[in-house]
């Protein structure tokens, strides 16, 4: 993975109760806090099937905007969704801001420009990701945080599957808690979250370069092993 994330972010001790959040006490709820122009009218057509489908269900999105958020309510109800079912979240402090990924269930991707920084801070606070991967770059960097916290079954290919596989993760409790459990275990024991491989990597990739141009040697591929 690309990015350098740090393992010494804290998340606040803080814990939120839904109804501060907005949220209703029960019903799952679908999470995307990335930016609102990552939300292409085929994603959202997506989400509100998801709704339809799982009772109950809401959708967290981040907020802000008064002119974003009655564009989403009105399109929400034009598929037949109420407007209620969609939470729009205020701006916190990052601590707290991380904290709060805890009332969500599941985070939802978008495509073509996936979650970058949104993907891991949700993996950080322990919030399973659920991705559609792409041909892009861009389209590719969640698939390539969650195989690099060994989470590669939260992969998909297609909308059918990304659509799939959400409905399966928000009816099936019990395996949703066990990769739950693997992301907090995960989190702290594979490379994603691992600053101090990343950074010698990095610092013998930049050695290595070094090295090369000092020999007069054109640029190449490198390849930094552990």
């Amino acid at each position: 993975c690309y990015q350098p994330n740090d393992n010494k972010r804290q998340i606040s001790a803080r814990v939120f109760s839904r109804q501060e959040l907005g949220l209703p006490e029960v019903g799952f709820v679908f999470c995307c806090f990335n930016n609102s122009y990552k939300i292409t009218p085929q994603m959202f057509t997506v989400w509100m099937q998801l709704l339809q489908n799982v009772d109950g269900s809401v959708l967290w999105l981040m907020g802000g905007n008064q002119a974003l958020e009655q564009n989403l309510w009105e399109e929400a109800a034009r598929h037949g969704i109420d407007g209620t079912r969609l939470v729009f979240a205020e701006r916190f402090p990052i601590e707290e801001h991380l904290a709060r990924h805890r009332a969500a269930d599941l985070f939802l991707d978008t495509l073509p420009y996936n979650a970058h920084t949104t993907a891991s801070d949700a993996l950080w606070a322990g919030l399973p990701v659920l991705t559609q991967a792409d041909t892009s770059f861009a389209s590719r960097v969640a698939a390539s945080l969650l195989r690099a916290i060994e989470l590669p079954e939260l992969i998909t290919t297609s909308q059918e599957e990304y659509e799939a596989l959400a409905l399966e993760l928000a009816l099936d409790p019990d395996r949703l808690s066990l990769i739950k459990n693997r992301l907090q275990t995960n989190r702290l024991t594979t490379p994603l979250f691992d600053t101090n491989s990343y950074t010698r990597y990095l610092e013998e990739a930049y050695i290595a370069i070094h090295e090369r141009n000092c020999g007069g040697l054109p640029p190449d591929q490198l390849h930094i092993t552990a």
